[in-house]
């Protein structure tokens, strides 16, 4: 229709770029654009150094100075929000209560994503593989420990034990632990799964949220506990690589 030739040129996907992003995110079109060159590859050999060419690359980088949007990240959580989140819930000692509470502080003390403490929305990414076992918890004095049987940077499909140790300030992650894992098994003796509900269930991603959302407004979400962790761990002078 356009008469260009079939052959993927630096000029044709410098006119493609150009195109689409005067419609979308010129961040998608960086995307776009690997995706083209993995599809095409096999057929137009010269596809992915077309890709890198002088005109391709500053077409992307003054498009995404041109057009694009800024990124809105989510703030991260303090340790005066932990206090808050903690004071929320009053005198209220309901086992829900005692739940959201140590997933939110085992988070944010472990550095977790919110995704390797609840289960998906979703049922079909719902996976038992995911996750943590009552079984593999261990308490001392000072600390508590359980494995996470699988995660993002699981490269081995080994599992990680996650250790989160006591503070002398408050909230302390450990005592509120110790009290919904109390609190947990005297309703559920039995049950395998470590993360569970009043009413059986696991936790999933809406529920944390909801009840995240009562406290807190929407700049903070369930990136924040991990966030927060970081910047909390930074500021006590803790080397980024530790943190990492």
């Amino acid at each position: 229709m356009h008469t260009f030739p079939l052959d993927p040129t630096p000029d044709t996907l410098s006119l493609f770029a150009t195109y689409m992003c005067h419609h979308i995110e010129p961040r998608s079109v960086d995307t776009y654009l690997s995706g083209i060159c993995s599809e095409l590859e096999a057929f137009f050999p010269a596809v992915r150094s077309a890709r890198s060419t002088p005109l391709v690359t500053r077409t992307m980088r003054g498009f995404k100075r041109l057009r694009s949007k800024p990124i809105v990240r989510k703030r991260a959580l303090t340790r005066d929000d932990l206090i808050r989140a903690v004071a929320s819930s009053g005198t209220s000692r309901s086992h829900d209560d005692l739940l959201f509470t140590a997933i939110l502080l085992t988070g944010f003390h472990a550095l977790l994503r919110l995704g390797e403490l609840v289960w998906p929305d979703r049922a079909e990414l719902q996976s038992y593989r995911k996750l943590s076992m009552r079984a593999s918890v261990k308490l001392s004095d000072n600390a508590f420990e359980y494995l996470l049987p699988a995660h993002k940077a699981d490269a081995f499909f080994e599992g990680s034990r996650i250790i989160v140790r006591g503070t002398t300030t408050t909230p302390d992650p450990l005592s509120m632990f110790r009290a919904f894992l109390t609190s947990r098994d005297n309703l559920f003796p039995l049950r395998a799964e470590l993360w569970l509900r009043a009413n059986g269930a696991v936790p999933t991603r809406s529920w944390f949220m909801q009840r995240l959302r009562r406290i807190f407004p929407r700049d903070v979400a369930g990136h924040s506990m991990r966030a927060g962790g970081a910047t909390s761990l930074a500021a006590a002078g803790v080397p980024p690589a530790s943190i990492q």
